[in-house]
């Protein structure tokens, strides 16, 4: 038998051959529907909005709005006033040139008006001699919100006339009317309620309604929006009404976002531009955090596209490419290795292009495709990237240094073996040396970590049981800077390390794990010891920075010198110190006798928990990474423990004039 496109059908499964499941007659021409109108969009919405949920009616809020957006854009408007009243209604106004009424060429016996309200693929926006750049594409906006909306009325303010027509689910409810003269008023209003046979019982949402308007006015400084809500309809601290107007653009906008937040560098990367041969231009406002997730938002004409498209990939390549550049101009071998993942992890932005003819993912708009905006958007970011970075190298220097400490964790996490995380039902391993406080809760607790067994054992005794922990080290722990990965991994004391800690490393970091309050580096004060932390510290700073940026990693100074006479004792932490206590706490040719502490091991528990562990007598160093020093740390760090031999000698060159005064700053 052939099918309906004349090809012959295979019989049903299971059916004898030559057989058929229905008559012929049961399909005829009477059985093809052909829909007229808008007819198609209450049947299958979702084709038109996504769907029927909430995010489907703000959607219809959005192309109202997005359409007086577009006025503004051509700069035809420069206000929008945008209110929810009782009932679900939401009107738009704006003070634009006003939608045309007068009859329209194909079809003489209607209004332009009711075309564009009632006709698919009709609009103002396909030649682009309305509109150089606008949201709307396809024609379909205002006549989709008519067809799903249980009532919509209009009103055109032109040419000092005023023109009303009301429709109903798509239909007109009446003829385009006159309402007569007016004066000192142009523009266009949209009234409408969503139909809740198509919808249900959502409603318009003033939160989220306001932030859209609040966005808007984000993408265009030039237009002032006007947001008003009625009181009884706003459950949270949504304003009942506000004019949005930011001349900062973009800029405004992100430093609203970020607020309290922590940057790398310390004012964002902000501009626009203009496309070659008029094809549009772009805005732009980035800058990077220190802590926590950042975020891309995107638009196009002023509409969103969380999905991103071709105007984030030239920006990727703009920000990428520039600051490889950078930094091989700095001769920084590692920026070879950067990738996007690298720059946009911490990164906070948001990005606004204006395009003739943009290309979208489907009609909700969630992705741009238009292949040229990848091109535009490189090629105008670019520049300015890369005078951004030469006009400050300070700041360029602290983003090369931040970007690069992300790419190195991201190689080392890629060379670890992955290993299966820890179970709530399994008991939590700890390492054999260690001993733990008997508090259970993080808060005032604090572990100190020290040079091998005999300063545990003075520790041990001279500790708070309650509150601080002991875990003895093995000598000098491995320099990660420059061990390899599998080094890292085969390490036992920075194993136990990590185990006792509790919050992970690397990728698998996680601040509210960790078992204590504070970190306490505490090793003999001599050069040994200060050998020691400078490796821990140097641990720390690569495979646990968020430690050291929250806080909580501490250098504890115990004394090298104990000074006694006449039954007064003091101590001394160097050299230095010893001389000026000598001075000031003894008399003239007083006799005083010196002792030197070989190490923590040797000090008496009392006199250890005197001068370094006890919270009220003690002094502690807090290990900070300020923001501003960040290129400056990783040179240093690079410098003096990394496996370039050549670097540690030129340091040290440089330097060692100035140690007889310790003036070298590291």
């Amino acid at each position: 038998m052939n099918d309906m496109f004349g090809g012959r059908r295979a019989p049903p499964k299971g059916a004898p051959s030559g057989s058929v499941s229905a008559p012929a007659s049961s399909y005829s021409a009477k059985d093809i529907e052909v829909l007229e109108g808008l007819e198609p969009v209450r049947r299958r919405p979702g084709m038109y909005i996504g769907g029927t949920d909430e995010n489907a009616l703000h959607h219809l809020a959005a192309e109202i709005i997005d359409n007086a957006m577009d006025e503004a854009v051509a700069g035809h408007a420069d206000r929008i006033e945008v209110s929810l009243e009782p009932g679900n209604w939401l009107t738009v106004r704006d003070n634009g040139r006003g939608i045309p009424t007068d009859p329209h060429p194909r079809f003489p016996k209607l209004s332009a008006l009711e075309v564009i309200f009632t006709t698919l693929h009709s609009g103002g926006k396909f030649s682009g001699k309305a509109y150089e750049t606008s949201g709307g594409l396809h024609g379909v906006g205002s006549s989709v919100v008519n067809a799903l909306s249980e009532r919509l009325e209009v009103e055109v303010a032109r040419d000092r006339t005023l023109w009303t027509q009301a429709f109903g689910r798509g239909k007109p409810a009446g003829k385009l009317r006159n309402a007569g003269p007016v004066h000192n008023r142009r523009g266009t209003t949209v009234r409408f309620r969503p139909d809740a046979e198509i919808f249900g019982k959502p409603e318009f949402s003033p939160a989220r309604l306001y932030r859209m308007c609040r966005s808007k006015a984000y993408l265009f400084r030039g237009v002032e929006i006007r947001w008003s809500c009625d009181p009884s309809l706003i459950k949270d601290e949504t304003p009942a009404s506000a004019v949005l107007h930011f001349p900062g653009g973009l800029s405004d906008f992100l430093s609203s976002a970020i607020e309290g937040r922590s940057g790398v560098v310390p004012a964002p990367f902000a501009g626009e531009a203009e496309f070659p041969d008029r094809a549009g231009r772009c805005e732009w406002a980035l800058t990077w955090l220190e802590q926590g997730e950042g975020f891309l938002s995107t638009y196009a004409n002023t509409i969103p596209t969380p999905q991103g498209g071709t105007h984030e990939a030239g920006l990727r390549g703009a920000l990428v490419k520039g600051l490889r550049a950078y930094g091989e101009l700095k001769k920084e071998k590692r920026a070879a290795n950067l990738t996007a993942e690298d720059l946009f992890g911490g990164m906070a932005g948001m990005l606004s292009v204006f395009i003739r003819d943009p290309q979208f993912q489907g009609q909700t708009k969630d992705k741009l495709t238009s292949a040229e905006a990848s091109r535009l958007v490189e090629g105008a970011l670019r520049d300015h990237f890369d005078h951004w970075l030469a006009g400050d190298p300070s700041t360029a220097d602290n983003l090369l240094a931040w970007a690069i400490e992300r790419a190195e964790d991201r190689i080392r996490r890629r060379e670890q073996k992955d290993t299966p995380r820890k179970t709530a039902t399994r008991r939590l391993r700890l390492p054999g040396k260690l001993a733990d406080c008997s508090r259970e809760s993080a808060e005032g607790t604090e572990i100190f970590l020290v040079e091998g067994d005999s300063a545990g054992g003075s520790a041990k005794q001279a500790r708070d049981r309650e509150t601080q922990a002991v875990l003895p080290l093995r000598g000098k722990i491995l320099n990660v800077a420059s061990a390899s990965a599998d080094k890292l991994r085969q390490n036992q004391e920075l194993k136990d390390l990590i185990e006792a800690l509790g919050c992970g490393a690397g990728e698998k970091f996680e601040l509210n794990r960790l078992r204590y309050g504070r970190v306490v580096v505490m090793t003999d004060a001599d050069v040994d010891g200060a050998h020691i932390a400078a490796l821990l510290m140097t641990f720390f700073y690569k495979e646990l920075p968020e430690l050291v940026r929250q806080g909580r990693v501490f250098l504890a100074q115990p004394p090298l010198f104990r000074l006694q006479a006449g039954g007064k004792s003091v101590y001394a932490r160097d050299d230095a110190d010893r001389e000026r206590l000598l001075k000031r706490e003894f008399k003239p040719n007083q006799r005083v006798e010196v002792s030197r502490f070989k190490g923590l091991g040797e000090m008496p528990p009392a006199s250890l928990k005197e001068t370094t562990m006890d919270p009220k007598r003690r002094v502690l160093l807090k290990v900070v990474l300020p923001p501003e020093e960040r290129a400056r740390t990783a040179e240093l760090m690079e410098a003096l423990m990394g496996r370039r031999p050549e670097l540690r000698f030129k340091f040290i060159q440089e330097n060692a004039a100035k140690l007889d005064d310790a003036e070298v700053d590291v």
